[in-house]
């Protein structure tokens, strides 16, 4: 469950930040800051935060890293305001470029923007782009566009303009960046169900003037494929190739309970954008799969399974989405579907069953809400009934995966999640 994303590749490896969501409180609460990391972009985890200060603050909609300085500068929105934060590696720890590195209500002195008679700065969504000049330059809410200093952390208030754009509903997640010479500006219209990007272009500069194409809508709901609202996300590219790629959160599951998705961008000859076919089927492997061979599970059960749970739409009726909760899923490939147990469940297990007696190198299991952190215990046996306990973890560790090295023989493997939020996205057994 996340949202917003920025993905970039940075010395082979896929990074990706993002709003973290799924915490019950709508647009009230967001999750901590943490970066995903997959060196194919199937694989992906994380361990702790990257900014330790903001841990507690509702952390929303961070931009890619930018490198500059030999430094690296990130910009999310906290609390309703955008700041500029730095640090040494694209890892982290990050902190607040500044003045010092807290967060105060309604906002710190250390705002990306200037107020203005005594007015908060308004503003959030953050995107970052470097020319082949090095001069930076800032996107962000309602059109809004500017010159960064060399230094990263100061906006050039002359320079501060609205872009043009034939759509004019409100507008946000701004997406920049640059192919063959052609300057890319995406954004938003509406939003929940109705979320939707459009764009303009230009050959001049950043900052215009733009170009108007006639098909220029880039993403918008597919009611046939019942997919919803592909809103906020980001256009990356694998370096060394001409392969683009457009990421949005998708808002099937109402609320704050967005997952993102990845399809191909893909371009006409004279340069103009083809609306993305969506799809939730992802794009596979960007990169080498490690050779460890998964272990093919026959059949999973546990100690219980939630009732299904029917999606309430927001602004659109013809939304009909029905979330499923069983053990299957945590074995299914697809990072989007879990298993969880019944709300009353005090047990809160589940059964991998191998199919025969072999060896398990190692599993993976990726918990519901990781960043909460988790404690958990493994069992296993060779006949589902006699069971010896091979791993207990009682120390609360915030990653994902939690990665156990076993080295045993069974059949059956079983993990029973002791604190944190009960339900697997993923267990994969090696």
């Amino acid at each position: 469950m996340i949202a917003d994303a920025s993905i970039q590749v940075i010395d082979g490896m896929f990074y990706c930040y993002a709003t973290t969501d799924g915490y019950d409180r709508g647009l009230d609460a967001s999750g901590p800051p943490v970066v995903w990391k997959s060196k194919d972009f199937v694989n992906w985890s994380f361990s702790g935060s990257y900014f330790p200060s903001a841990i507690d603050q509702k952390y929303w909609a961070p931009s890619k890293v930018i490198s500059a300085n030999g430094r690296y500068y990130i910009y999310p929105t906290v609390n309703g305001f955008m700041y500029p934060a730095v640090s040494a590696s694209p890892d982290g720890p990050f902190k607040l470029a500044k003045g010092p590195d807290m967060f105060i209500m309604p906002y710190s002195a250390g705002t990306l923007l200037s107020s203005k008679n005594s007015k908060p700065p308004l503003g959030i969504d953050a995107e970052i782009f470097v020319d082949d000049d090095h001069q930076a330059y800032v996107f962000w809410q309602h059109r809004r566009a500017a010159k960064l200093a060399s230094n990263m952390i100061t906006v050039d208030s002359n320079s501060i303009t609205t872009i043009p754009t034939p759509r004019i509903a409100y507008s946000e997640g701004p997406i920049f960046f640059k192919r063959k010479g052609i300057y890319y500006y995406l954004y938003t219209q509406g939003g929940d169900e109705k979320y939707q990007y459009a764009y303009v272009t230009s050959t001049v500069s950043p900052l215009g003037p733009f170009d108007f194409p006639k098909n220029d809508l880039v993403s918008t709901t597919d009611h046939q494929r019942q997919i919803f609202g592909p809103g906020h996300g980001c256009v990356f590219n694998v370096p060394g190739t001409d392969d683009y790629y457009f990421a949005y959160l998708e808002f099937g599951r109402g609320s704050t309970n967005r997952q993102t998705y990845v399809n191909k961008l893909a371009f006409n000859q004279d340069g103009t954008i083809r609306p993305v076919e969506l799809t939730l089927d992802g794009v596979g492997a960007l990169g080498p799969v490690q050779p460890d061979k998964k272990i093919k599970i026959v059949a999973a059960t546990a100690s219980s399974i939630r009732p299904d749970l029917p999606v309430k739409p927001m602004k659109d009726t013809l939304l009909h989405r029905t979330e499923s909760f069983v053990p299957a899923f945590a074995f299914d490939g697809q990072n989007g579907s879990r298993w969880m147990p019944a709300p009353e469940d005090t047990a809160n297990w589940m059964v991998a069953d191998l199919g025969i007696i072999q060896k398990i190198k190692r599993s993976e299991v990726c918990f519901v809400r990781p960043t909460v952190g988790h404690t958990y215990k493994l069992d296993y046996s060779t006949d589902g009934n006699k069971w010896q306990t091979c791993v207990m973890h009682s120390d609360l560790k915030i990653q994902s995966p939690h990665t156990d090295d076993l080295r045993i023989k069974a059949r059956y493997l079983r993990v029973k999640i002791t604190s944190g939020v009960k339900g697997i996205w993923e267990w994969n057994i090696y």
